[in-house]
């Protein structure tokens, strides 16, 4: 039988490494980040590093798993806390807030690393990403049946414009103006979300 205590101290430095990782990705990119700094950051030995991850991108990718599964899960939660096309956008677009709020560096790096094709973990990203905006995607295609929101020739494309423009509205909100209520951005941002819709 394994101790205990050693693999509670083994899930602390993963997380160390990867709040190090998150920081630091938020303030200077994936590039912009070495091996070193992460260490340095977590404050543990170097290559300790290497005993959770086999690599910089490693850690990137553990860090995506870890947040973009949470977000399509919050996402799924907001549709299923209201009853037509409409609410449930405006539900997502608040989801999509509280988690831009709740975890900043990741929204950042979300954005930096959306359009860059030579990640070795673009396979993992696409498929957490591709998961995100299906939902969106799902809402769209019930306002559409419904009548509630105008015919869309390219739903997926439609969703990912509104998702976007919520991740952009909430990194200038939290960048800009972080003084201004969560509930004046959301309401804000509802609005251009749905009206965009119909």
């Amino acid at each position: 039988m394994g101790d205990w205590r050693c693999d509670v101290g083994r899930t602390e430095t993963r997380g160390a490494l990867l709040a190090a990782a998150m920081e630091l990705f938020g303030e200077r990119g994936f590039t912009g980040t070495t091996v070193d700094e992460i260490v340095e950051r977590a404050g543990v030995a170097k290559g300790t590093i290497y005993y959770h991850f086999k690599s910089k991108a490693d850690v990137a990718e553990a860090l995506i798993v870890e947040h973009l599964e949470p977000l399509a899960a919050r996402l799924n939660e907001a549709v299923a806390s209201a009853h037509s096309p409409g609410a449930q956008m405006e539900a997502i677009v608040a989801a999509e807030l509280e988690f831009v709020r709740d975890d900043n560096a990741f929204a950042k790096l979300l954005l930096n690393e959306l359009w860059r094709e030579d990640r070795v973990w673009r396979e993992t990203f696409d498929l957490l990403w591709d998961n995100a905006i299906s939902i969106v995607a799902s809402v769209i295609d019930a306002g559409v049946a419904s009548g509630e929101f105008a015919e869309e020739t390219d739903v997926r494309l439609t969703a990912a414009a509104v998702f976007g423009m919520v991740a952009v509205v909430g990194l200038t909100w939290h960048m800009a103006r972080p003084d201004r209520a969560i509930e004046d951005v959301t309401l804000h941002a509802q609005r251009l979300a749905v009206n965009s819709l119909r």
